[in-house]
């Protein structure tokens, strides 16, 4: 696997709007997330395994790999409906197309934030704390894998063969066909919803 730049597009225009220069991290803290995020994963899965019940400890077995799963859900939504259409995250998404080199992206600590927020804590108020963090876990590793493909998608050159070139491909074009391939880790949800296009 060779580093490659991103697909050829057109350079970003300036833009004047504070929120979108924003959202154009530095160089460390584009690649925060795959420092944090490892750690983050482990903290929360052992915490939770070490508060559960020997029953609730089976449960982990279905919560993790469930959560990691919804994540791909939660990922088409959020590209489609959110960041293609909701104005002012679509105005940020936008960036991204415009120049796919440009270290655009959600600053860390505001992810975390939001995991916190409208995923952990609402959990632990729910269920309690093993399950809440094993949930956790679960949907961070699925957010770690979807940044993690997103950036081969556009920084590295896989080998024509596999599930990283198959990516990289569908991911192209999405970028020529912004209607279509919402999914980035997985294509189940836009073959589900018929927004799949599919590659020549």
């Amino acid at each position: 696997m060779r580093r490659r730049s991103g697909y050829g597009t057109t350079p970003a225009r300036k833009q004047g709007n504070q929120d979108v220069q924003a959202m154009l991290l530095t160089r460390i803290g584009y690649y925060s997330d795959f420092f944090a995020y490892p750690v983050l994963i482990v903290f929360f899965g052992a915490a939770g395994v070490m508060n559960a019940s020997s029953e609730g400890s089976l449960a982990w077995i279905a919560i993790y790999p469930g959560c990691l799963a919804l994540w791909t859900l939660l990922e088409y939504i959020l590209h489609r409906f959110v960041l293609h259409h909701l104005p002012y995250f679509k105005e940020l998404h936008d960036q991204h197309h415009r120049d796919v080199r440009a270290l655009v992206g959600t600053p860390t600590w505001l992810s975390i934030a939001l995991f916190m927020g409208l995923a952990f804590l609402p959990l632990y108020w729910l269920t309690g704390f093993a399950t809440a963090s094993v949930a956790t876990s679960g949907l961070m590793s699925g957010y770690l894998w979807y940044v993690s493909v997103h950036h081969i998608a556009h920084h590295w050159h896989p080998s024509h063969s596999g599930y990283l070139y198959k990516v990289k491909r569908g991911h192209a074009m999405h970028h020529a066909h912004e209607a279509h391939n919402f999914g980035v880790t997985s294509r189940f949800w836009d073959r589900a919803f018929r927004t799949m296009l599919r590659q020549p």
